[in-house]
């Protein structure tokens, strides 16, 4: 069963199963490379989120500091590669962010709110997977690691929705996300076969 030390994250459905734990403790390799793979991905959603509402300077500057951060943690992640001998290499995507990309309508403002909670939910499952792993994880300096980088991944899902909640009222919100967050849960519902941090 999943560890009771892992909070519970508010804005996701339901908890990651227990075979997500075991399939990424047995190829910690694979799901370095992968962790890679999405805190570059992760500083190029907020830069694409900047240059496409320039205008908009909150989520302009809270998303400057979130795309910093993200590429500070996709150099830890390729320092611990380099550590352990593991190419920066191309890696297969799991159907997670793009069936999660499908949801985002396409007419403004809805494309705006469905970005910005989407990119929460990532977070907060990213969240949820690295405490996983720092809790599981039987090497002990990785898993400090992972436990370091946490904090960080609550306080990105926190800044998408504060941002979310700077544009649009609330209860708009709170549906949108209720819907999305349905969504998410589905698509990780059956285990990518592959080891992916959002598999």
């Amino acid at each position: 069963m999943v560890s009771s030390t892992t909070p519970k994250i508010n804005l996701l459905k339901t908890p990651t199963q227990w075979a997500w734990v075991e399939q990424a403790i047995t190829h910690l390799d694979i799901i370095l490379l992968d962790h890679s793979h999405c805190e570059r991905k992760a500083a190029g959603v907020a830069l694409n989120l900047m240059f496409r509402y320039p205008s908009y300077a909150p989520l302009v500057r809270k998303l400057t500091l979130i795309a910093q951060e993200e590429l500070e943690h996709f150099e830890q992640v390729n320092q611990w590669l380099d550590r352990r001998g593991i190419l920066l290499a191309p890696l297969a995507s799991p159907p997670y962010g793009s069936l999660l990309k499908a949801q985002i309508r396409p007419q403004e403002p809805d494309r705006l709110l469905d970005s910005l909670l989407i990119s929460a939910l990532i977070e907060a499952r990213s969240h949820e997977r690295l405490g996983l792993l720092a809790d599981h994880c039987p090497e002990p300096d990785l898993a400090k690691f992972y436990r370091g980088l946490m904090a960080s991944e609550a306080r990105h899902y926190g800044v998408y929705w504060l941002i979310a909640s700077h544009y649009f009222e609330r209860n708009i919100i709170q549906n949108r996300l209720e819907e999305l967050a349905t969504v998410e849960s589905d698509i990780l519902a059956n285990l990518y076969p592959e080891p992916r941090i959002h598999s």
